[in-house]
């Protein structure tokens, strides 16, 4: 098995066309070998971990106070969502709203012991990046959660406990020991320790080209390994 750490960021635009790009590697891999398995998951990273707790604002003003202006945040927008729409996204940034993001990475801890996480996270970025919902908002979160299977109620209760927050700035921290400092992150793990850290939203066949590299590792070191009749 492969297994993959993500380190991304719902509001993060690089991270939804990067998760596009790695699922078109991930089907490629395994459509040529029935035989690799290969296992997701997300970890949580914040952009802007200083964005106040219940409180949202339009991107748009918050791209001008960081890249310098108006006119220099609606140049990065277009590229951004040209690019985007080049992976089959529909960014509509005039109407997404910049949030803390804690909540939402508590949301995606809690999510993956249930086998949602993988929807929650698409479910979450189509929120900020197409729908214009404010992702720092519990019932936001409760809402996207119960579109996707789970029970809203108890999803509301959990984001009203303290439940995931130790574990989620564990895992922040992680991040940090890890010196990543930008996102998407791709941390590739395979079997005997073999394994790369792979920044930003690479092409698909980037990609394809790790994966298939870590396969043939994993498939050699299974070849080795002594059987039970031995």
């Amino acid at each position: 098995m492969i297994e993959v750490e993500i380190w991304s960021d719902v509001v993060c635009p690089w991270c939804y066309i990067g998760k596009r790009r790695f699922e078109r590697a991930v089907e490629q891999v395994c459509a040529e070998d029935a035989d690799v398995e290969i296992r997701m998951v997300y970890r949580p990273y914040q952009l802007d971990p200083t964005a106040s707790p219940g409180k949202s604002s339009p991107v748009r003003e918050a791209y001008a106070k960081k890249f310098g202006g108006p006119e220099r945040a609606a140049q990065i927008i277009d590229h951004v969502s040209g690019i985007a729409a080049g992976e089959g996204l529909e960014f509509r940034m005039d109407r997404a709203l910049r949030a803390n993001t804690l909540l939402a990475h508590r949301l995606l801890w809690l999510t993956e012991s249930t086998g949602h996480q993988h929807a929650v996270k698409e479910r979450l970025l189509q929120a900020y990046f197409h729908d214009g919902l404010d992702v720092g908002d519990p019932d936001v979160l409760a809402d996207c959660a119960a579109e996707v299977g789970l029970d809203a109620e108890r999803v509301r209760a959990f984001l009203d406990s303290d439940d995931g927050v130790a574990q989620v700035r564990e895992w922040l921290g992680a991040a940090r020991d890890h010196e990543i400092t930008a996102v998407p992150t791709y941390v590739f793990h395979a079997p005997g320790g073999q394994g790369w850290m792979v920044p930003g939203a690479q092409e698909s066949d980037t990609f394809v080209t790790v994966l298939r590299r870590l396969a043939d590792r994993w498939r050699t070191d299974t070849e080795r390994a002594p059987s039970d009749d031995a």
